[in-house]
């Protein structure tokens, strides 16, 4: 439909089938995503109206991928609410139900506050009924009326704006069989409001800053009701990925359709093996207030179970990026099962870098810390007028239990404050940092093993 308007000519174009428009959606951690569509509707030379039915739209968000096109205007009308029908309808008399075979007609005189009129004169200043209204005075979907200027003509319409209600997760399942590791990972993406017939569909990684306060939710759209029921789909292809700035964006294979509540599972990249070490760490406490004080109570601590899959650079999975999310680690038992043994939460890792997991305490091997020895003396000041010196020397004792049928490594990291050095351990120590020492004890299959060191502080 052509019209001409205020010196222009508009175009009138309502949007509302599949095949009307081709949909892309880049989709973040936070529940933002933006939404770029394609339109077949032509643009003339200067100013276009088109009349749009887009979910979700802020129109505060709203503009053209196109460097000659421009958006003059954009207002978006939400699906109707009964006080926005009954305010379409003042003026006009309805029918009202009050119970089921029973109605009552009345003119609605305004909506807000609502006041009706009877066929006798009387006025109602509440709803006589449940009303029921005709079709043209209820909007069943978003309406945007928006304007677009083109400096020339263009032979589809591009329009781009950020939603809300939409958000993906990444899960990783690494199998672990000796020294190796079978590693896989999927990317889920789940819709709360946000729901299209058929999207190319991107994934963002990394850390994106929010600075609007303002978001669709608080023109009065809010997220669609509870999800009644999850769904989950597999895709046999896989995701792809490429760096845009400094996130990474992974494009997921074919088209899909998004539902609210129903997830979608793709797979991230193929199934690959690497290699994997097993540490087994007692962890070392920095002391209240970086300093040291005297406790004789021995105290157990427990044995941390962690697993680095090496990931070398110039390999298909060293190269790739990997989305923050989570790591299930699974192992078989005697009979051949896999079995659930750990579960962590990666950081995004960049290509060529390890990945770290805590799978969480190991069982059948114990540690148990105890102060043996603590002295404490005043030491003179480095010049005159500053504050004396303290010098604490303390002696520990790391018994380690292994109940096993095989020997075991045990790291035992140390944590200390201000200037220190190890004076003497049963076993050799090495520095890892300016707060951290760590002694690499080998405990026996069925045994124990025990670690005595004596550290000194200056401070």
């Amino acid at each position: 439909m052509i019209k001409y308007v205020r010196g222009a000519w508009c175009v009138g174009l309502l949007v509302g089938t599949p095949l009307a428009a081709q949909t892309s959606l880049s989709i973040y951690r936070d529940g933002r995503v933006v939404v770029r569509r394609t339109l077949p509707q032509a643009l003339q030379q200067g100013r276009n109206a088109l009349t749009l039915r887009i979910e979700a739209l802020d129109p505060a968000t709203l503009f053209s991928p196109d460097t000659v096109v421009s958006v003059t205007s954009a207002t978006v009308r939400y699906p109707s609410s009964s006080t926005d029908a009954l305010a379409q309808a003042v003026g006009q008399t309805m029918s009202f139900v009050r119970s089921k075979g029973d109605t009552i007609r009345a003119t609605v005189v305004r909506a807000d506050p609502p006041q009706f009129k009877l066929p006798d004169g009387r006025l109602l200043l509440s709803p006589p009924g449940e009303p029921l209204f005709s079709a043209e005075l209820v909007r069943t979907s978003p309406e945007a009326q928006v304007v677009l200027d083109a400096s020339r003509a263009r032979p589809r319409t591009e329009i781009a704006y950020v939603a809300q209600g939409m958000r993906w997760e990444t899960l990783y399942q690494v199998v672990l069989t000796g020294t190796k590791a079978q590693v896989s990972g999927t990317a889920t993406v789940i819709s709360q409001s946000f729901r299209t017939d058929s999207a190319d569909v991107q994934l963002v990684a990394g850390s994106i800053q929010g600075a609007r306060n303002k978001s669709i939710d608080e023109y009065g759209v809010g997220a669609a009701s509870g999800v009644a029921f999850l769904q989950r789909r597999a895709d046999s292809l896989i995701a792809t990925e490429e760096a845009v700035g400094e996130t990474h964006v992974y494009q997921l294979p074919g088209r899909l359709s998004i539902e609210p509540g129903v997830p979608v599972t793709t797979a991230l990249f193929p199934r690959s093996s690497a290699p994997v070490v097993q540490e087994l760490i007692v962890p070392g406490v920095l002391p209240w207030r970086g300093w040291m004080g005297q406790n004789q109570e021995p105290n157990r601590v427990p044995v941390q179970v962690w697993y680095t899959i090496k990931r070398a650079a110039k390999t298909p999975f060293g190269d790739r990026p990997l989305p923050a999310g989570t790591v299930q680690l699974y192992q078989a038992d005697s009979s051949g099962r896999v079995q659930l043994i750990g579960e962590a939460s990666n950081d995004h890792t960049a290509p060529g870098r390890d990945l770290r997991v805590q799978s969480g305490g190991a069982f059948d091997i114990t540690a148990e810390r105890v102060q043996t020895d603590w002295n404490q003396e005043q030491l003179p000041p480095v010049r005159r007028g500053m504050p004396n010196r303290q010098r604490v020397t303390a002696a520990y004792r790391v018994t380690i239990t292994n109940a096993k049928a095989e020997a075991v490594n045990v790291d035992v990291r140390e944590a200390h404050f201000g200037s220190w050095k190890i004076m003497e351990s049963s076993v050799s120590a090495e520095k890892l940092s300016s707060t951290e020492s760590r002694f690499r004890v080998q405990v026996p299959a069925g045994g124990e093993a025990t670690l005595t060191y004596t550290v000194q502080i200056e401070q």
